[in-house]
């Protein structure tokens, strides 16, 4: 366990499983006191643990993102007192996974969830919790984007649409807060091997197969790029969309 954020706190959204998991380990063991958010109590219960056997600090916190507004500000609230105080890093990694749906097959419903989960909580979160790290004299938010928000592909419409809206949100929010100290920016990840992906390795190999690293990125990988990104030694990136992609964006 390194001590490279020793004395910071985060809260990192959607951590019960996938990148959001590897992401909450990865910032425990930098020395990152972390609240993992969730839906599921039973499962966020088993990431504070993983954490906490390996020598790290965290909690649970469980909220449903697409409540709106009134439940992210109970979030981010809650958050600050198990925290013990204001949060230094926020990861808006939660997101209302669509699998492959062509667009005439994507309902009203399902377009609204995505939009609330993926996009308005991101908003209203930062929007919460930022004037305190401004007051503070600085934080760091890390978005997570996707080679989605980035490049078109067949049937993901909708994904592909709250991807890129996030990455958006990336670069204004850093025009916007990187003034008063705090730095934006996104991980945009490709195929990760995660329990949803591993269901889908038909679809995803022969894809694999074409990038120059020939390989998955894993939930550590992207973990370590947050954690780069919430460190001093990141302190002149603002507005950046990182590529952990195996180079499936550059070729």
């Amino acid at each position: 366990m390194s001590t490279e954020l020793k004395g910071r706190t985060a809260l990192v959204t959607g951590a019960t499983s996938g990148i959001g998991q590897g992401v909450a380990q990865a910032l425990a063991a930098a020395g990152a006191l972390v609240i993992v958010h969730g839906r599921d109590a039973d499962r966020g219960g088993r990431v504070v643990d993983g954490i906490t056997r390996a020598g790290g600090a965290a909690a649970f916190l469980a909220a449903d993102l697409a409540g709106g507004a009134g439940t992210v500000t109970r979030l981010a609230a809650r958050a600050a007192e198990l925290a013990g105080g204001p949060i230094d890093i926020l990861v808006n990694n939660a997101a209302y996974l669509v699998g492959q749906t062509s667009t005439t097959d994507t309902t009203e419903a399902m377009i609204d969830a995505a939009l609330a989960v993926s996009v308005k909580a991101p908003i209203l979160l930062t929007a919460a919790l930022v004037p305190a790290m401004a007051e503070r004299g600085g934080g760091v938010v890390i978005n997570m984007g996707s080679i989605n928000g980035t490049s078109g592909m067949a049937k993901t419409a909708l994904y592909g649409t709250t991807k890129s809206a996030i990455h958006g949100l990336t670069r204004a929010l850093a025009a916007e807060y990187g003034p008063a100290g705090i730095r934006v920016n996104a991980i945009a990840p490709g195929p990760t091997l995660t329990e949803i992906t591993q269901a889908h390795r038909d679809f995803l190999d022969p894809l694999i197969a074409t990038l120059p690293s020939r390989a998955y990125s894993t939930p550590a990988q992207i973990g370590a790029t947050a954690v780069f990104l919430a460190s001093d030694d990141a302190a002149n990136i603002h507005g950046a969309v990182i590529p952990v992609d195996g180079g499936f964006t550059a070729v």
